[in-house]
């Protein structure tokens, strides 16, 4: 009898199965029998891997301090909260990867000022584009992308940094949610030209009575430092590097036939230290409790040890983004090295009242509102920072247009569904 009803059991079970994977002939293309089977997206989507990135799986965890808050300034009180799926940087974008992003730019200012374009399309002809810097005496035909006659060294001639403008264009969803009737799209689409190139002399600015100048001349320009982490770059033109990032490739899915919604991005404070845990909720820092030192007494991270002894972790400024060993969830440097942009607000009183769920506040400051609206929160600490910065729970504040030795950034990719074959 036992047997009997195991075998009555699978059989059921085998059927549901059957159902369930098998594809039915309603959902066939074929299919035209008046019967609701679902509209065809008519674009594939690209499974691959984000590359460079690493995923970080939903989770909840303790957002805030997991030690006791030293300043008493209540401005980040331990509470539960739940994050969802997404892809994340597993270093900090690097000297290189910021270049790429200069490069075409620099790139697709030169080929709409020589005409370089598609007569169909009005599209930049890439052909033609790649070999601008080839052609004879192209620094004299783009003479309005060079430096003034009296800003040259020896009488050569530069690009001006300052012509490297980049238009960034995206929608504002915080608006558009509380859109009236018959309002067109274009009240919420943000356009702003954003100047690319990073700020190179912060290395002197930052420190006075100190000289760095060898820094600021080489930090962005000498190969040695590609893989070192960009800094000298302000909060517009980290989310700047975000949209032209989405926009790359999404022109790229598009020719391939893929489904165009990639959107880069800046983590929010909350899935920053989500990612910094690395799944251990209740640790002081990404590598666990309680101390900066491992067992062998060597330093885990690139900070500012006892009283100023830089070089005593390995690194006199900043190192490689893939340097010391990576947290649980695959991420290098979440605590030391640079500090890190995110998209947040910085707002003292925020874990009071946000939501539980994704918590997140973002404000995209004017020029013209007052200097607390556009203070970004800021994570991780830095070469320059005290150990009491590197603590996941540590929360800090920049201004969104100013730019620092010792800051970068990383992105993030919202964690698509999974698309199985049935």
């Amino acid at each position: 009898m036992k047997n009997q009803l195991l075998s009555c059991l699978t059989i059921a079970a085998l059927s549901v199965l059957a159902v369930s994977c098998g594809k039915s002939k309603s959902s066939s293309k074929s299919a035209n029998n008046g019967q609701l089977v679902g509209a065809a997206y008519g674009a594939k989507q690209n499974n691959n891997t984000h590359y460079g990135m690493v995923m970080i799986p939903q989770g909840t965890f303790h957002m805030g301090p997991s030690d006791e808050d030293i300043n008493y300034a209540y401005t980040a009180r331990n509470r539960q909260v739940s994050i969802s799926g997404f892809w994340m940087d597993a270093t900090e974008v690097t000297n290189s990867e910021y270049k790429q992003f200069v490069f075409y730019v620099r790139d697709s200012i030169a080929a709409t000022i020589l005409g370089y374009k598609d007569a169909k399309t009005n599209n930049i002809d890439k052909k033609k584009a790649a070999g601008i810097w080839k052609e004879k005496n192209v620094y004299e035909k783009l003479g309005q992308m060079m430096m003034a006659p009296d800003d040259r060294i020896f009488g050569k001639m530069e690009i001006d940094p300052d012509k490297l403008i980049y238009q960034e264009e995206y929608v504002d969803y915080k608006a558009a949610a509380y859109r009236k009737p018959n309002e067109p799209r274009s009240k919420f689409i943000i356009k702003n030209p954003v100047k690319v190139y990073p700020d190179t002399l912060v290395w002197v600015r930052d420190f006075s009575y100190s000289y760095n100048e060898p820094m600021s001349q080489r930090y962005f320009a000498h190969p040695a430092f590609a893989n070192y982490p960009v800094v000298g770059v302000t909060w517009k033109q980290a989310t700047a590097f975000c949209n032209w990032r989405s926009r790359y490739l999404n022109d790229y899915n598009d020719s391939k036939g893929y489904a165009t919604e990639s959107s880069y991005r800046l983590p929010s404070e909350a899935e920053w230290e989500y990612a910094a845990r690395g799944g251990r909720s209740q640790s002081m820092f990404p590598w666990g409790n309680y101390y900066l030192r491992n067992r062998k007494g060597c330093l885990m991270a690139n900070f500012k040890p006892g009283r100023g002894n830089y070089p005593e972790d390995g690194g006199f400024y900043t190192v490689r983004a893939d340097a010391y060993w990576p947290n649980d969830f695959g991420l290098y440097n979440m605590a030391g090295n640079v500090a890190e942009w995110t998209g947040s607000l910085y707002y003292e009183g925020a874990y009071n009242f946000a939501h539980d769920m994704n918590p997140d506040i973002r404000y995209n400051a004017k020029d013209s509102d007052p200097p607390r609206m556009k203070r970004k929160v800021v994570r991780g600490g830095s070469w320059q920072s005290v150990g009491y910065f590197l603590q996941t729970s540590t929360r800090n504040y920049e201004y969104q247009d100013t730019a620092k030795s010792y800051i970068g950034f990383r992105c993030v990719i919202n964690l698509p569904p999974m698309m199985r074959k049935r």
